[in-house]
């Protein structure tokens, strides 16, 4: 929504409202758009980020396969016995 500075002013608590309920609210000076009200996102706390690693290092080892052909051999297909592209 794009709403003039001074109509702004009127009906600035609903414009802070419609802001942090997600809808992109820009304010305009003469036609033109000079500033957008966002809702601040709270960083998230040590527990958080530490949460979110834990869960992230158990997916990886959930997914941990023990018949996946090693890396370190995985591109020798690409070369003949004698150690040249093929």
């Amino acid at each position: 929504m794009e709403i003039s500075v001074s109509e702004a002013k009127a009906q600035l608590t609903d414009l802070v409202r419609q802001a942090e309920a997600g809808e992109e609210v820009i304010l305009t000076r003469d036609g033109r758009p000079v500033v957008r009200l966002v809702p601040i996102r709270s960083k998230p706390t040590r527990e958080e980020r530490a949460a979110v690693l834990e869960a992230v290092r158990a997916a990886g080892a959930a997914a941990k396969k023990d018949d996946w052909p090693s890396a370190a051999r995985s591109q020798d297909f690409l070369y003949g016995d004698d150690g040249l592209p093929a």
